[in-house]
């Protein structure tokens, strides 16, 4: 299995448990918008600040709509992928 794949693979078991945790929560729109906002944040912080950990992500669609749908564990995922 390569690093590619791995990749893909946590993805999508991420977005089920993010999809569940949304389910169940009792402010769902707000937990969703939450989460949204938080991991459309942290691609942008890594993205300006990126080299101070020698690593730096590009604004493209497949990033922003991951970290905008998986969040903050979407761009942890991205980073350890880019340091590998």
């Amino acid at each position: 299995m390569t690093a590619e794949q791995l990749f893909y693979a946590v993805c999508a078991v991420t977005a089920v448990i993010m999809f569940i945790y949304y389910i169940r929560r009792k402010k769902r729109i707000i937990s969703a918008f939450f989460g949204v906002f938080s991991g459309f944040a942290a691609l942008l912080l890594v993205n300006y600040f990126g080299f101070y950990i020698d690593t730096e992500l590009p604004l493209n669609l497949f990033n922003i709509c991951g970290s905008m749908i998986l969040g903050i564990p979407f761009v942890a995922l991205i980073i350890i992928v880019n340091i590998l």
